[in-house]
């Protein structure tokens, strides 16, 4: 049975540098690991709220701006709608006539009207008012004429024409005397342009219109902050699809797109309800020199038109990228104060610790050297008994030299027996004093000092002090210890505390029955094995778990400190090996100690 008690720590060398990276890395992850944790998910949702934030607040302006262009449209729409139902179809072939509504309506409106003229069913403008010499202008091939014709009111591309001028048309269709007429107006490009361009977005952003076919509808914008063309053809499909899904009650999906043999997934978000006063959605792309770009686009002109507006990602995150990099140094500055902090703290928790430690060291040493003279005095009996004897020899062998000088020793030829009887003297002299050194050497305080150790001969020297004791218990030492057993790294006088404290303690439980001590030893791989076996009483198995703890004995008062084992654990367990007991009642204790080959084993960092 294994027993292992932790009141029996044992003083051992901690690496204090390993221990004190150990306690700041501790405190470095427990203190950052909230506030990263906290300040990451709060990073997120702020980011995917200023997210939402900045596409909402493009996606409202573009929204307010699609409205005041539908507005501008319909409004010169219906102007020139109300002047072809109070004016009559006379008046409007009166070239004087027209003249004066485009004046009344440039007065009114500016010069956003540029021109008026009334066109027969044959494509013939049968009258015109404006700058140019367009009367009697033949327009039935014209694209925009043949439209315009189909439908009651109409609102053209942005096309040069006749003018060879950027410029769109708005019309209405009217019949009289069975008779359909077009009458017609030329919206200012340069005006209608303004109006467009004014929507500001931040220090990169533009406003522009496109048509199904890909041809801008007013000034396009700079080359370096263009998409690629088939990019911006996309977005009809890519809002239409994100429209109608919103429409349905579907969320708004990825959507996949095959651009010039490259596939492209964009995720197409639609910022209003999905109505048609609020099919708004946006879009982020990367243009030709790799910036990226977050577009918002409305549908104007009955889906004919698109109204885009686009700004660099940079610029429409600047002030989140500017928080995020406050909320990044703060945070950086947090986490140096922690490691700073964390460092110091466990700088001083560790030198705590080493003082304790050193005062451990310091008492335990002193518990040892305690044990080590509670030896000593149970010895000094049998060391003073085993000393009388050559004295008493000594004695002996004074008197009769003493004798024979008396008698003379040139009478009865005495040289030689002084000669024997002073070289008796020499002898037994030279025995009380390797007795005395013995007894010296395990008393004497010295450092632990870890060098080459020889257990053969160290058993040896403990037995040797305790054969007074032991003849007198009856009990018999026996060794089976191979001679070449492998010496070990250790201190000395540690290892006579402990095996002189387990022997010891083997002849107190024999003194009164006698018996044997069988030493044995042998190596296991890495480690040497020591078991020391007797055939005393043995010990009670509810003894057996205290056995280790400090001042735990059953030996009567006066007898025993209750230090010896405990001291013996403490050893141990500091050159990094193993003890443990195993007993039975009525047949005896067997004590196991186990050591490492390659000495004591330095404890892990952090124990």
């Amino acid at each position: 049975m294994t027993t292992e008690s932790p009141s029996g720590a044992e003083p051992r060398s901690v690496p204090y540098g390993g221990l004190r990276s150990k306690i700041t890395i501790v405190i470095v992850i427990v203190s950052l690991a909230p506030m990263l944790l906290v300040s990451g998910v709060t990073l997120f949702q702020f980011d995917s709220f200023a997210n939402e934030m900045v596409h909402a607040h493009l996606g409202e302006l573009v929204l307010k701006h699609r409205q005041n262009i539908d507005r501008f449209l319909s409004e010169r729409l219906n102007d020139i709608g109300y002047l072809a139902r109070i004016d009559d179809l006379d008046q409007l072939q009166d070239a004087d006539f027209l003249g004066q509504r485009l004046r009344l309506l440039q007065e009114e409106y500016g010069f956003a009207f540029v021109d008026l003229g009334l066109i027969d069913e044959n494509g013939l403008q049968v009258s015109y008012a404006g700058p140019f010499e367009l009367q009697g202008a033949d327009y039935r091939d014209s694209e925009w004429f043949q439209e315009a014709f189909r439908r009651d009111s109409y609102i053209s591309d942005v096309f040069l024409g006749l003018r060879d001028q950027p410029h769109f048309i708005v019309a209405v269709k009217g019949t009289l005397d069975e008779r359909e007429w077009l009458f017609k107006a030329t919206i200012d490009f340069a005006a209608f342009n303004t109006l467009v361009e004014s929507l500001t977005l931040g220090q990169t952003g533009s406003a522009f219109i496109l048509n199904r076919q890909g041809a801008f509808q007013t000034r396009p914008p700079r080359q370096d902050t263009r998409l690629d063309q088939q990019q911006y053809l996309t977005l009809f499909q890519s809002g239409e699809e994100a429209l109608l899904s919103t429409r349905g009650g579907g969320p708004s999906a990825p959507l996949d797109r095959s651009l010039e043999g490259t596939k492209e997934t964009e995720e197409v978000t639609v910022l209003g309800d999905g109505s048609s006063t609020g099919s708004v959605f946006s879009i982020e792309k990367t243009g030709s020199l790799g910036r990226r770009f977050i577009v918002v686009a409305a549908f104007l002109k009955d889906s004919d038109w698109l109204l885009i507006a686009q700004q660099e990602s940079s610029d429409a995150f600047a002030q989140l990228n500017r928080a995020e990099l406050l909320a990044g140094l703060i945070s950086l500055l947090g986490a140096i104060g922690i490691v700073v902090a964390a460092s110091v703290f466990s700088g001083r928790m560790v030198n705590l610790i080493a003082t304790l430690d050193s005062e451990k060291e310091l008492m335990n040493l002193q518990v040892i050297e305690t044990g080590k003279l509670a030896s000593v005095g149970e010895l000094a009996a049998g060391i003073a008994h085993e000393i009388n004897n050559p004295v008493a020899i000594m004695v002996e062998e004074a008197g009769w030299i003493h004798d024979l000088l008396d008698e003379g020793i040139e009478d009865g030829g005495h040289v030689e027996e002084v000669r024997r009887a002073l070289r008796q003297v020499e002898d037994q002299g030279r025995r009380c004093k390797e007795i005395t050194h013995k007894l010296l050497s395990f008393a004497r305080r010295t450092e632990s000092r870890v060098q080459d150790v020889d257990l053969n001969e160290l058993i040896g020297e403990v037995v040797d002090l305790l054969s007074q004791k032991s003849h007198f218990a009856n009990v018999e030492m026996k060794f089976d210890l191979p001679p070449n057993l492998p010496t070990i790294q250790a201190s000395v006088t540690e290892m006579q505390q402990v095996f002189m404290n387990i022997l010891h303690n083997a002849l107190d439980a024999m003194e009164k029955t006698g018996g044997e001590i069988l030493i044995t030893g042998r190596t296991e791989g890495e480690h040497l094995r020591l078991c020391i076996e007797d055939s005393g009483p043995g010990i009670p198995e509810s003894n057996l778990g205290r056995l280790f703890d400090p001042f735990f004995t059953t030996k009567p008062v006066g007898k025993g400190t209750g230090l010896g084992l405990s001291i013996c654990y403490g050893i141990i367990k500091k050159m990094g090996g193993e003890i443990d007991v195993e007993s039975q009642v009525g047949r005896g204790t067997a004590f196991h100690v186990v050591l490492p080959l390659d000495g004591p084993t330095a404890p892990s960092e952090g124990e």
